[in-house]
């Protein structure tokens, strides 16, 4: 009997699997649908006749409107729910690359580019979503083949993106394609199960009925492992109206808030402050450092690639292209490895990400060094896999840190920690480019090293916060 009630307690919500495979989809499709734009954004942009320092500065506007937007927007998806969020986000994203299909002008290209700056967050508030969907140990295994699904479309959205290029008019006819991508998107997401997704148990009735049902060594165990759980039903909680428990049940179910959206807008702006408020005087800084400094070592050791491989090796563009694409593919397959690697690993995620932070500053060295192209080949193999596994790590840490609650907020903090390595990444890499066409990565690997030693200093106190945490509970 205790261990049928104890089941109950953990029961999975019945529509939960259907909409993390349609989370996966639509993760598929948005990049599939950028990454048809993106290689064909700069050429259209000087067709307009922009000159290439103004092609530049609206090249910028895109990035630096995400850098604003990134935490703004992802703590909005806490406030008002992720389902209605989401669909603002993906319309909004539409109307940009519409806007992008009629632009015929470099006022209307800038215009079409501010909806998508501020809105274009929709890969944020999925993962956000799926943290929402999963437990603690479940999320790293889930947050990688949504990562996996997302790269596959980055990848072949540029064959596609380059074939329509050949044809007449094929800029504006991807820009459409993209927009209807996105309009496609927002109908999966309006069309998920959202009303099946139901919790059985809320915060103050989970720790009762733990005491109550559970006291084989087996539930034990699942109370501890799935200790996410508690955290997980606060957020729910916070997003259900008051009310909507069924009338004269003890433990009615939690649904998905849906009409905090016509709340004040007022309201709504004074939650989104105090959430970034909560997140800015949080004690996360580090991993917001590990994060940046991670961000720019990366970054730089892909931002003079094709030219350190001619100058370096007299490796000619094709063949670097191709390199580049085997790169990415492992990327995108290593999405794949993240869940078995974290239960090798017994969901020590600290312990993950340095090993990886290790790992990915010894690959930068050994590209900077490389005395052939076969140890580039190298290198990039597990590269691709390091950084994947780092990512993945690194917003599972903030997550677990910042909690559930707040998941929104976090994930779109940490995409704004990393558009800021965007913004200086590019100035640092022409910089050390004056010295060597080893100077990009030769720097990353110094940042990558502060990045370590960071780690080496503060997982010990994240070590000791947690068994103090599990000590008092």
């Amino acid at each position: 009997m205790n261990n049928q009630k104890c089941s109950t307690l953990f029961q999975k919500p019945r529509g939960r699997t259907r909409i993390i495979q349609c989370i996966y989809v639509v993760g598929f499709m948005d990049l599939f649908g950028v990454s048809m734009i993106i290689p064909l954004l700069s050429h259209h942009v000087k067709a307009l006749g922009a000159s290439p320092t103004v092609a530049g500065i609206v090249g910028s506007t895109y990035g630096i409107l995400q850098l604003f937007s990134s935490t703004v927007v992802g703590s909005w998806s806490d406030v008002v729910g992720r389902r209605y969020s989401l669909l603002t986000c993906l319309l909004l994203s539409a109307l940009g690359y519409g806007l992008l299909g009629m632009s015929t002008s470099i006022a209307l290209f800038v215009l079409a580019r501010i909806p998508v700056g501020l809105f274009k967050h929709s890969l944020s508030i999925c993962r956000a979503l799926l943290s929402d969907l999963v437990s603690e140990s479940e999320r790293p295994l889930v947050m990688g083949h949504f990562n996996a699904a997302s790269s596959v479309g980055f990848i072949l959205g540029p064959v596609v993106g380059g074939y329509l290029t050949e044809h007449e008019g094929g800029f504006y006819t991807s820009s459409f394609t993209c927009a209807a991508i996105f309009l496609i998107n927002a109908g999966l997401v309006w069309m998920l199960p959202w009303s099946e997704t139901l919790v059985h148990r809320n915060d103050t009735n989970f720790s009762n009925d733990k005491n109550k049902h559970c006291h084989d060594n087996h539930c034990s165990k699942s109370v501890h492992n799935g200790s996410h759980a508690n955290r997980h039903h606060t957020m729910l909680a916070a997003d259900t109206e008051p009310g909507s428990r069924a009338p004269g049940k003890h433990h009615g179910g939690l649904r998905w808030r849906e009409v905090s959206l016509l709340q004040p807008a007022w309201r709504q702006l004074s939650s989104v402050g105090s959430k970034i408020h909560m997140v800015a005087s949080s004690d996360m800084w580090d991993l917001f450092l590990v994060r940046l400094l991670m961000a720019i070592a990366i970054m730089l050791y892909y931002s003079n690639f094709s030219l350190a491989m001619e100058e370096r090796f007299s490796l000619k563009p094709k063949m670097t292209g191709y390199l580049i694409s085997y790169s990415s593919t492992l990327g995108a397959l290593a999405g794949f490895l993240v869940g078995p690697v974290t239960q090798l690993y017994r969901n020590n995620m600290p312990a993950l990400l340095l090993h990886s932070t290790v790992l990915t500053c010894s690959l930068i060295f050994l590209y900077a060094a490389a005395p052939s192209v076969w140890q580039v080949l190298l290198t990039s193999t597990f590269f691709a896999i390091s950084t994947t596994i780092g990512r993945t790590c690194i917003t599972d840490l903030e997550l677990q840190r910042g909690g559930v609650q707040a998941s929104g907020t976090l994930i779109g903090a940490g995409q704004s920690v990393t558009a800021v390595g965007r913004v200086l990444a590019p100035l640092l890499s022409g910089l050390a480019q004056e010295f060597s066409p080893c100077g990009p990565p030769s720097l990353g690997v110094v940042l990558a090293l502060a990045a370590v030693g960071l780690l080496l200093i503060r997982i010990p106190k994240w070590d000791g916060r947690g068994m103090t945490k599990t000590a008092i509970l």
